[in-house]
């Protein structure tokens, strides 16, 4: 069994900054991708940012390009997604999830990642 667990999110103004963490009770795979998803009201589930946990490059959506940082503590089996300049449009329930990298490679295809934590709420809102 996997679980992990968000933590970080809440409400915040706009231009502000919030950090998630995401803790994993194991890796479930060698070759484990750990990506950040978000999910807005009437939409659909998407990828924010993922990597896998043994190395490589991350992968982010455009919209978090130059604003948001993914990183890892390997030693405490923690993610954590840095959001920074955040926008009203950010506004989501944001998920860590763990899949595995097949070819090697992560990406943001939800479909490759079969276990999920709770969502954690960001609010962005003047």
């Amino acid at each position: 069994q996997v679980q992990l667990v968000e933590s970080g999110g809440g409400s915040v103004q706009p231009g502000g900054t919030l950090r998630l963490s995401c803790a994993a009770s194991r890796y479930p795979y060698t070759g484990t991708c750990m990506g950040w998803f978000r999910q807005a009201p009437g939409k659909e589930r998407e990828g924010v940012a993922s990597k896998k946990v043994e190395g490589g490059s991350i992968h982010y959506t455009d919209s978090a390009k130059g604003r948001f940082a993914f990183s890892q503590d390997n030693a405490k089996r923690t993610v954590y997604l840095e959001m920074n300049n955040l926008k009203p449009e950010d506004t989501a329930v944001y998920y860590c999830a763990a899949g595995y990298a097949y070819s090697g490679s992560c990406d943001l295809n939800r479909n490759r990642y079969g276990y999920w934590g709770q969502g954690t709420q960001v609010t962005v809102s003047s």
